[in-house]
């Protein structure tokens, strides 16, 4: 059994977000401005050991991988931004732990190929997200020098692999155009560098009628990942009707029992030996999106260890190599989706995962 944390390199300042959001502009400041929005919201939330850390400090990156060693995590999955035509952005903690050799953890990419836009977050629709950077796809040479921009990270030991292959993840797979296309090329490409397999393609997706039709575009596995489920299954949208009625009326957050919403996280599909479950400790956007925010309430190391414990029963019955967790996410303090310690649970959610990967790793 292996668990992939998606991690988020947002925490360092760019250029292009100075010019957006103001000058030293990082997750922290939605993060740290977040206020309660209503009778018992838990905001805002505090980091602990490693405070407001700034990513350009090796010792930081250094002591996450030491905390994900403590939760029972094999490897981050760092999210990867190339918009095309050679345009990246928050490349560079990965790029470091690469040229550093630092953290000694296991990795593998995430190609987060999605526009950024400044979010209008209103309910009458009457503003258009403005756009800062989009994702464009100008076609088969710029696939070509994708590929060539990190075959070092492909090559590094410490880059995690399925059958032998270094995967690879999609976050909108649908938004490639010809993905078959695309994957063929980097396939042939991988095995002309000295991957005779190819690379292992995994496409991150959230609806189950999805599922098959990604695999028979070519990707290798599906991760299913359902924080966004409540808008796409029947069965739960009539469990969380009041709340939604709630939210709309009064203009304030969806405020969704996070008790409710783990009996959602993990479901049949999963039980597929390449459709690989997630593990999400909790969620709640409204850093960013103020009142029109989802928050998934009164998560808790507790609720969590039930969680875990529906996946890890889920993946029991498969093979070893097709044991895979994903978990959302490391630290994506803006969404409210972390595993770091924070001043309420200090490493409560750590030491949870930890506990129940290493007694199933026992026992199986």
């Amino acid at each position: 059994m292996k668990i992939i944390a998606y991690y988020l390199p947002q925490f360092h300042p760019i250029k292009e977000n100075d010019n957006w959001w103001g000058v030293g502009f990082t997750e922290w400041t939605n993060v740290g401005k977040a206020i309660k929005l209503f009778r018992g919201h838990y905001q805002p939330k505090v980091p602990k050991d490693l405070g407001y850390y700034d990513l350009r400090v090796p010792e930081v990156r250094i002591k996450q991988a030491e905390l994900a060693l403590e939760a029972g995590i094999d490897a981050f999955c760092y999210w990867h931004y190339w918009f095309g035509n050679g345009k990246r952005l928050l490349e560079m903690p990965f790029t470091e732990v690469l040229s550093s050799g630092k953290p000694n953890f296991q990795f593998c990419l995430g190609w987060a190929n999605e526009t950024w836009k400044a979010k209008v977050w209103n309910n009458t629709e009457s503003k258009k997200d403005k756009t800062l950077i989009e994702q464009v796809y100008p076609g088969e040479e710029d696939h070509y020098n994708h590929f060539y921009s990190i075959l070092e990270a492909f090559k590094d030991i410490r880059y995690f692999k399925i059958h032998d292959k270094p995967i690879f993840v999609i976050y909108r797979p649908f938004m490639l155009p010809k993905i078959e296309e695309f994957i063929i090329l980097w396939n042939n490409l991988a095995k002309k560098e000295g991957f005779p397999n190819g690379l292992y393609f995994i496409a991150y997706a959230e609806k189950n009628k999805d599922i098959d039709i990604l695999l028979k575009l070519g990707f290798d596995a599906i991760n299913m990942v359902r924080a966004g489920e409540y808008a796409h299954n029947n069965k739960l949208i009539k469990r969380i009707l009041l709340p939604i009625l709630i939210s709309k009326l009064l203009k304030r957050p969806l405020k969704i029992s996070y008790s409710i919403m783990i009996k959602y996280f993990v479901q049949d599909p999963e039980k597929k030996y390449n459709v690989f479950p997630t593990i999400i400790p909790n969620w709640d956007h409204t850093p960013r999106s103020g009142k029109n925010g989802t928050v998934f309430h009164n998560s808790t190391p507790f609720l969590f260890g039930k969680h875990v414990k529906n996946v890890l029963d889920i993946i029991k019955l498969k093979k070893r190599d097709d044991q895979i967790i994903f978990l959302k996410s490391w630290n994506e303090w803006g969404e409210g989706n972390y595993m770091e310690p924070d001043l309420k649970y200090d490493k409560k959610y750590i030491e949870t995962l930890g506990y129940l990967t290493k007694e199933y790793r026992n026992k199986h």
